[in-house]
């Protein structure tokens, strides 16, 4: 007798996504990936979503839908 199991990793696949404004830049579009990571115009900041974004507020952009 042959028993297979198959298993599902796969992340959520949903991507959230804001638009940021600050007086040094225009309107930008950061996204949360299903990796956590913010993305800005397509590319992998490398860095957590919510730790990008509260940086971005810090250094005074307003961030939001």
């Amino acid at each position: 007798m042959t028993t297979s199991l198959f298993l599902s990793c796969k992340k959520e696949d949903s991507v959230t996504c804001i638009t940021c404004n600050s007086p040094q830049t225009t309107s930008f579009e950061v996204c949360r990936e299903s990796s956590g990571n913010a993305f800005v115009n397509g590319e992998n900041t490398g860095t957590n979503y919510d730790v990008y974004i509260t940086g971005l507020e810090e250094a005074g952009a307003t961030c939001g839908n």
